[in-house]
């Protein structure tokens, strides 16, 4: 453990010192588009910072190869080789994206290209463990194929959700956490060996993310772009791809006992069918509702749009900070779901627990849809949107006598910016509209308005 901590913390170290450099060369490069009407920054900001990302994960690699434990990963398997290969491919594939913005079918391509490429040098799906039916050896085309499509799927899924500062990094660590515990498990517990290149895998992903995550949290100063959302898609779809069909039931000696506890205590073995699948849920939703929103439309299953998830959480009220917060939320209860799961299938206190925490969350989602009053004892202990008085915002938006009225120095005053007055009440002295913030001026969500100067602090 000790030692996939130090690569993490290495990665993670060297993806965030190099991240600063990478964004003054962005900004240098030109590598600064501007604003699209899909967007909800406000400022053009730097892109490329997937190139810290992918010398992150060179550096994991580059040190687990050096360690006791961990170089007996690079000695019996090819898998690392490969994954950087493939990293390597789509990576660049990203960079020239990022700067001259190429077809989206290009991308596709390059995609399957990076894809088969790990398949080449070995990083492939063997054999799946199907419940009820047990193991199934696929042959060599539909393992490529599986192999590809999952790759193609995860990448796609993790560019969808880039969209607001920190989402896409911190949804790939928490899913990358949940399947390091996962493959640790295996690779510990039960002594596969096989499950040893996920482990690593999965270690170098979180130290990647959150050796970004500082840089890229609201408000972000550089964006991860194509080349960083597409190469830490491809780096969690390898460590699926390793472990799957690795997980011998033999090995684990599972069968043993009833027939039921024969089939709970199988449940590690069709985790790694199962994880991906959750790793992916709320980014693999988003890309499916995308694709059939826009077919729906009549337009191409690759046109830009603001029906994504987390527009949608934007649109009914919820700030930049906490939409974020609610799709790690969901991120975390899917993944950690069924990582706990396969610990004790036979628990029905996880399935309560999962409900419960459920029921929370969509509590949370749908928190900006009611607004309840405060009674008038409590109004100076609550946030002024749950008032039922605006006097207070009335004074302050009205010209003081002192002020000079109308024709003084306080004239043309009006609310303070930040002040939302809902209900239409409190209208600006001098005939000036109330100042909305955010999206439909609730709950002071910032993330769509006005934009401000373009200016990029270097």
């Amino acid at each position: 453990m000790r030692e996939y901590l130090l690569t993490l913390c290495i990665t993670a170290a060297v993806t965030y010192l190099l991240t600063g450099p990478v964004r003054k060369f962005a900004i240098v490069a030109g590598a600064m588009p501007e604003i699209r009407a899909r967007d909800v920054h406000r400022e053009p900001t730097p892109r490329l910072g997937g190139i810290a990302m992918f010398f992150g994960l060179c550096a994991g690699l580059l040190v687990a190869d050096h360690l006791t434990n961990l170089n007996e990963v690079f000695e019996k398997s090819n898998e690392p080789r490969a994954l950087l290969s493939g990293a390597a491919l789509i990576w660049l594939i990203g960079v020239l994206d990022d700067k001259f913005e190429i077809d989206a079918l290009i991308k596709l391509g390059g995609q399957m290209i990076a894809a088969g490429v790990m398949v080449m040098q070995g990083l492939t799906i063997l054999w799946l463990p199907v419940p009820w039916v047990g193991t199934v050896a696929l042959t060599q085309w539909q393992g490529t194929l599986l192999t590809v499509a999952l790759v193609v799927i995860t990448i796609n899924a993790v560019n969808f959700v880039d969209g607001l500062d920190g989402l896409a990094a911190g949804m790939v660590c928490i899913a990358s956490a949940a399947f390091f515990m996962y493959a640790y498990r295996i690779w510990y517990s039960y002594g596969i060996e096989a499950a040893a290149p996920a482990t690593l895998f999965a270690a170098i992903l979180m130290g990647m993310c959150l050796g970004f995550l500082p840089h890229n949290m609201h408000p972000a100063r550089i964006f991860m772009g194509d080349s960083g959302s597409m190469l830490i898609g491809l780096v969690l779809a390898a460590g699926a791809i390793s472990v799957t069909g690795q997980v011998d039931p033999d090995i684990m000696r599972l069968f043993s006992g009833s027939e039921r506890n024969a089939v709970h205590q199988m449940v590690p073995v069709y985790i790694p069918l199962l994880m991906p699948l959750t790793i992916i849920a709320i980014p693999a939703a988003d890309l499916i509702l995308a694709i059939v929103r826009r077919t729906w439309r009549g337009q191409s299953p690759f046109a830009a749009d603001r029906g994504h998830l987390h527009h949608r959480l934007l649109e009914i009220g919820h700030s930049h900070s906490r939409a974020v917060l609610i799709m790690y939320f969901w991120s975390a209860l899917i993944a950690f779901g069924a990582l706990t799961y396969s610990v004790n299938a036979a628990s029905m206190w996880i399935v309560l627990g999962v409900v419960i925490l459920s029921a929370i969350g969509l509590a949370l989602l749908l928190l900006p849809r009611f607004r309840p009053r405060a009674p008038r004892w409590a109004e100076a202990f609550v946030p002024p949107r749950y008032r039922r008085r605006r006097a207070a915002v009335t004074a302050a938006v009205e010209p003081s006598p002192a002020s000079g009225g109308q024709d003084g120095p306080g004239a043309g005053a009006h609310a303070p910016a930040g002040v939302v007055e809902p209900d239409g009440a409190g209208a600006a002295a001098g005939g000036q509209s109330p100042v909305t913030v955010g999206v439909n001026g609730a709950n002071g969500a910032t993330a769509i308005g006005g934009r401000r100067s373009s200016k990029v602090r270097i």
